[in-house]
């Protein structure tokens, strides 16, 4: 069993944003994020942390990184390439950690949507639109959609993050980074999609942070892993409700079968929640880089 990390504390660092997941540490004029074991549902964070999962997130995000060839913040994810202040810190850090440049991060989180799914169908069953955009009549829970669509939500830095109409996305961000962030999401989602598919996955949706750094835009943060995206096993796919998936399923439904008024203090998981949700994470990582970890 691997160690299973949920904090960090690095000596000498100084630690600038901890977030449901991710550890954020200056070091000179680059970032190094560290991504722990640790896992939220209902916007809290649980008290045990999934062993393995920052492992999987850092390296599935590695994977899609060399795969897109799409500009982004990524330096190393080689420990030996590290500064020397980090080196101390090599068993935390590797196989967990990116340094990454220091963007200036836009504002707006990026999703494409190529099924009905989640936020996007209540959005759908509400007003028979998702983000403003008008779907066909007699869609189901999970249908797949004629076409992907870019359906762009506001960072929220507690809680969820909100849908918002293209044209909202705009005026916060311009119609020029707007529409170039739109067609830089789809397509990253359709070649990603077109992968998955030949592993036997479907990919419903996923979400996507774009900053800058020395005037060129570039993809952040994480990139098409089980916590940004929605991955269902090809073969068990059935519209009409919600699908298997490769993230937090079994946390969310042990959850739901509790009293538990989804506030924080989150309860304690059981033994058989963690290794089946740890299972989910490295069968997804396996199946869309061929790799175990």
């Amino acid at each position: 069993m691997p160690q299973v990390i949920t904090a960090t504390s690095l000596a000498g660092l100084k630690l600038v944003a901890s977030g449901k997941v991710r550890d954020v540490y200056e070091t000179g004029d680059s970032l190094l994020i560290v991504a722990t074991d640790r896992i939220s549902a209902f916007d809290c964070i649980l008290p045990q942390g999934i062993p393995g999962k920052g492992r999987v997130l850092t390296q599935m995000s590695l994977f899609w990184f060399d795969y897109l060839q799409v500009p982004n913040h990524l330096i190393s994810a080689s420990v030996d390439d590290y500064p020397t202040e980090l080196q101390p810190h090599r068993d935390i850090l590797e196989g967990r950690s990116m340094l990454v440049k220091r963007c200036r991060m836009e504002p707006v989180e990026c999703v494409a949507r190529g099924y009905v799914s989640g936020s996007g169908w209540k959005d759908y069953k509400a007003t028979g639109t998702i983000c403003g955009i008008p779907l066909p009549a007699g869609l189901q829970d999970s249908s797949r959609l004629p076409e992907p669509i870019f359906t762009p939500a506001t960072k929220a830095e507690t809680g969820h993050d909100e849908n918002i109409p293209f044209a909202t996305a705009a005026r916060i961000i311009g119609e020029e980074t707007a529409a170039r962030l739109r067609q830089l999401t789809l397509d990253i989602y359709s070649r990603a999609a077109a992968h998955a598919e030949t592993c036997g996955i479907i990919l419903a949706d996923t979400k996507f942070e774009f900053g800058w750094h020395d005037g060129q835009l570039l993809l952040a943060d994480e990139a098409l892993t089980p916590d940004s995206s929605r991955y269902w096993p090809r073969d068990t796919y059935s519209p009409g409700g919600p699908q298997k998936s490769f993230d937090k399923q079994f946390v969310r439904d042990y959850l739901e079968t509790l009293t538990w008024d989804k506030t924080p203090p989150a309860p304690d998981l059981p033994a058989e929640v963690i290794e089946k949700t740890a299972e989910k994470y490295h069968e997804a990582y396996r199946l869309i880089t061929g790799k175990i970890l």
